[in-house]
């Protein structure tokens, strides 16, 4: 069978991706992963899908705030199908659903005890301060804590996001692997069943079987 992959944001933009390979910058990183994903599409019929709109969307919104050029876009749209999942026809076990349900009911219970521990954290500087302006520096502060605790606590290994989900929706409809550096994405990957290559990984991945497939022409050898 020929390989399908479904591409979130991250499979581009991944910052692991860049010092793994030693690009420059973000653009350079995208550039090479599309030329990679070209390479692959022409001399071994690999496919790479993008949920669209929400996951094209993000992504051309992250390369303009870049300032990438007008090239990389030509590029995405050249090499990448953009695809919206078919919503009403996929098909997910409710084993899934009602795993995810009670993951989420976990994540805002320690939500709200990590709120409550703020709350007293925050009515003790009160008491023990006493200007305002002392006092409204170090709740700034605990603020900053509780939010960078809180976006930790409650959005890590879940999916937080309609791109999130597009991309195991696609991935489900045309069985092809995730490739993401999302924690969510990788285990909810997993849990559906779904093939998973971490984004880092992923431009690796490409050269290898393109190595392999030079290698196989030489000898005679088709790779499929």
């Amino acid at each position: 069978m020929r390989q399908r992959f479904v591409l979130d944001t991250t499979a581009i933009t991944d910052s692991g991706v860049r010092v793994k390979e030693g690009y420059e910058s973000l653009c350079e990183s995208a550039q090479e992963i599309l030329d990679l994903i070209a390479r692959a599409r022409l001399r071994l019929e690999i496919s790479c899908y993008i949920p669209y709109p929400t996951v094209y969307g993000e992504l051309i919104s992250f390369l303009k705030r870049h300032e990438c050029s007008d090239e990389i876009y030509i590029r995405l749209d050249t090499w990448l199908v953009k695809k919206t999942p078919n919503r009403y026809e996929v098909k997910i076990p409710a084993a899934i659903f009602y795993e995810y349900v009670l993951t989420m009911r976990e994540k805002i219970n320690r939500g709200r005890r990590l709120a409550e521990e703020y709350i007293w954290e925050s009515s003790a500087i009160s008491t023990r301060v006493g200007e305002k302006e002392k006092i409204q520096q170090e709740i700034g502060a605990l603020i900053g804590k509780f939010r960078d605790k809180y976006r930790t606590t409650l959005r890590q290994g879940i999916l937080d996001s309609t791109p999130d989900l597009d991309v195991l929706l696609l991935a489900k409809e045309l069985e092809a692997g995730v490739v993401s550096s999302d924690a969510g994405i990788r285990k909810w990957s997993e849990r559906m069943g779904l093939r998973f290559v971490e984004a880092s990984k992923f431009p690796r991945m490409l050269k290898e079987y393109l190595t392999l497939s030079q290698e196989s022409s030489m000898s005679g050898n088709e790779v499929v």
